[in-house]
């Protein structure tokens, strides 16, 4: 069957056309790029993508498939999925669907047959901008210019209090979902805690009911500032318990604390993103994929930089001790990706057994 032409237009007016893969209809979405080179699953089930159209730097996508126990949420909250050339028949023995098929299932609508080299080096040059993927040229540019991402936490967040690990295990952690990645979750498990995930609008009072060890500040999407009631309760929260805080849970302490967030050109969205850790100089290679930056130099003496982008020399990690309270940018996660600074994990157990040894 011949696949159906298909029409990607930016913000700026420039059109791509290609073909029709995933999902029929039109979308409307911010436009961005990633680099990964593998996995492709977990970034079409990364919350943080929600409300954009991504861009596979990457030319051939799909030759492994679709493998469920891969996926970082239960569905895809991306609005397109643009690719060079997707792969029909995937060959892996752990298998389980065609990626076109899991975009249809998923109502995710992709484009395939751009040239995604150009398409990136545009973004890269004129920043992230909003696009739209239709059947038909777009002739009215108006819905396009105005397009806005919003309650895209509310959008992503659980719905209920979920419970993962022993009841008897060491140490409770709250994990506070503000669109959050499965791998963290595992991460938690995996050094024998109790995780108590709770959906983005808990209050702080709803939190320390749990009487927690801990509190993990989530990824997520969108722009942190909209998030002002969130805000609010990590404020109340802070130096009651130790935090460990995520990409946008990074970003949500930072403002919290007093400091400010800036929208990036086109942001950091990949595994190859190296940091540099300003106390002993050593440079981790990253996984990341975020859109804002935390701008240090507005939080004040309560903080302390201590992680860099090895690139752009923007914000990678904040240090807050009198709050025995620490937060990255990057994902020590990293699913997939390099897992340079899965260490962070066990600094915040560190973090968690300190406090309770002098307690």
């Amino acid at each position: 069957m011949k696949a159906e032409k298909v029409y990607l237009t930016l913000q700026n007016g420039r059109v791509f056309e290609g073909k029709r893969f995933g999902a029929r209809g039109d979308v409307l979405g911010e436009l961005v790029f990633t680099t990964g080179m593998t996995g492709y699953i977990e970034t079409l089930t990364d919350p943080s993508y929600c409300g954009q159209i991504v861009i596979q730097t990457f030319p051939l996508i799909g030759n492994y498939g679709v493998i469920c126990s891969d996926r970082e949420s239960k569905k895809p909250y991306l609005s397109g999925y643009i690719v060079r050339e997707f792969c029909e028949e995937p060959s892996n023995f752990r298998c389980e669907e065609k990626i076109d098929d899991f975009l249809k299932r998923s109502n995710v609508v992709g484009i395939y047959g751009i040239d995604t080299r150009e398409l990136t080096k545009t973004v890269r040059e004129a920043g992230v901008m909003n696009a739209v993927i239709s059947s038909k040229p777009v002739q009215d540019f108006e819905a396009i210019q105005k397009f806005m991402i919003r309650d895209a936490v509310q959008n992503c967040t659980c719905k209920d209090v979920l419970y993962y690990g022993e009841e008897t295990a060491k140490r409770k952690i709250v994990l506070w979902d503000f669109g959050a990645k499965e791998n963290i979750v595992r991460e938690l498990v995996k050094r024998g805690n109790r995780v108590i995930r709770v959906p983005s609008y808990f209050t702080a009072e709803q939190i320390l009911d749990f009487k927690p060890d801990g509190i993990m500040l989530t990824n997520g999407p969108g722009d942190p500032a909209e998030n002002t009631v969130i805000i609010e309760n990590i404020r109340k929260i802070a130096g009651k318990v130790p935090v460990f805080g995520i990409c946008l849970g990074h970003q949500l302490f930072a403002l919290a604390m007093g400091g400010k967030t800036k929208k990036m050109k086109y942001g950091h969205r990949g595994a190859n993103q190296p940091v540099k850790e300003l106390k002993t100089g050593t440079v981790y290679i990253s996984s990341q994929n975020h859109g804002y930056e935390v701008l240090a130099d507005s939080i004040g003496e309560v903080g302390k930089l201590s992680f860099i982008n090895a690139n752009d020399n923007t914000c990678e990690g904040m240090e807050y001790p009198s709050l025995r309270a620490f937060t990255v940018q990057f994902h020590p996660e990293a699913c997939a990706g390099p897992l340079d600074a899965s260490d962070l994990f066990n600094k915040f157990m560190d973090l968690i057994d300190g406090g309770k040894l002098n307690a």
